[in-house]
């Protein structure tokens, strides 16, 4: 068995389900300062209350994954990248008290929504960063990292910081389509509606630069007939991406967050599909980082028991939370 392959596989499973789940809950305060109503904004965080420390619960699988099966790039990674993951933790860590201390406040509330869009901001550019640093690549030599405290900072990467922030906004005008009605529903549809052709383009941007920049890129997305297959994922895109505005122009409820979710998933299969086999693209592949085939089958056997159970309790949560939510649900001051 291709170990490796199969690790490969599920982390990278796990880190779309954080995209998919955390995604809207960073959007939701990213979305602040669209919404500056007390109401709105109180039934916008509870909309989110009953799952928001659930969804981080994939992060941590992710990060735990790559230091256990892929030892070697997360070596590489983390002296890279630093600045951004801290900033990220930091961001998380503000926004969690800010998201508990805003419910109790009465005459400081407004610092503590503050604190709360700042917290998400910081959380979902530093992501956009790091997956920019990774794409534009990172300098090793020796199997170690080589490069300097700030080459992940640069104009493609503060793009992708941008580029991600849009796309959590987009993630959670739709979640928010979903749970609400009212004054607070109508105005996530004109937010989504820009949002999503923002987020096209974006991702139509990052893929011509990485094809225009990277020879290796290039080569697989234009030398036929390998990339035959690969150009469905641009035609998939425009569907998609019609199919979301489609449903935001009808004012369908639910079917924008699938939509949307779908815009995500061919984004990540594109950019996986331009670096596959390498895990720190060009430097290192998933086979030479990872582990011994050993330790990878006995860790395979806690993610079989473990991932299912994850899957399970998060899918139940979102069914006991399911529907509208109501000005007067979740937290209480």
């Amino acid at each position: 068995m291709d170990y490796a392959l199969i690790w490969a596989a599920l982390i990278s499973i796990a880190v779309f389900a954080y995209v998919a789940l955390d995604g809207f809950d960073l959007g939701i305060g990213l979305l602040f300062p669209w919404f500056t109503n007390e109401q709105h904004r109180d039934r916008m965080v509870n909309t989110v209350a009953p799952v928001w420390d659930g969804n981080e619960t994939w992060l941590v699988l992710g990060g735990g994954g790559l230091l256990a099966v892929f030892p070697l790039a997360y070596s590489v990674l983390l002296p890279a990248l630093y600045m951004p993951v801290i900033a990220m933790l930091l961001g998380l860590i503000f926004r969690g008290v800010a998201f508990e201390f805003r419910f109790k406040s009465r005459n400081n509330k407004h610092w503590w929504d503050r604190s709360f869009m700042l917290g998400s901001a910081v959380a979902a550019f530093s992501q956009g960063v790091m997956l920019g640093a990774m794409l534009q690549g990172i300098d090793v030599t020796d199997r170690a990292y080589s490069g300097g405290w700030f080459d992940w900072l640069s104009p493609f990467t503060i793009f992708a910081g941008i580029a991600v922030c849009i796309g959590y906004m987009l993630l959670g005008a739709t979640w928010l389509i979903m749970k609400t009605d009212g004054q607070l529903q109508g105005r996530s549809f004109s937010l989504a509606r820009n949002l999503s052709s923002l987020m096209i383009l974006a991702i139509a941007a990052a893929s011509i630069y990485l094809v225009s920049t990277y020879g290796q890129v290039a080569d697989r997305w234009l030398t036929w007939p390998t990339s035959a297959g690969l150009w469905l994922l641009p035609f998939a895109l425009a569907i998609v991406g019609g199919g979301l505005l489609t449903a935001l122009n009808k004012k369908r409820e639910g079917a924008p967050y699938l939509w949307a979710l779908g815009v995500f998933l061919i984004a990540f299969i594109g950019f996986a599909v331009s670096i596959f086999p390498y895990l720190i693209p060009f430097e290192i592949t998933l086979w030479e980082a990872a582990g011994p085939d050993n330790s990878l089958s006995f860790l395979l056997v806690g993610a079989a028991i473990l991932i299912p159970i994850i899957f399970a309790y998060t899918g139940y949560t979102y069914w006991v939370f399911r529907g509208k939510t109501s000005e007067d649900s979740g937290y209480h001051e």
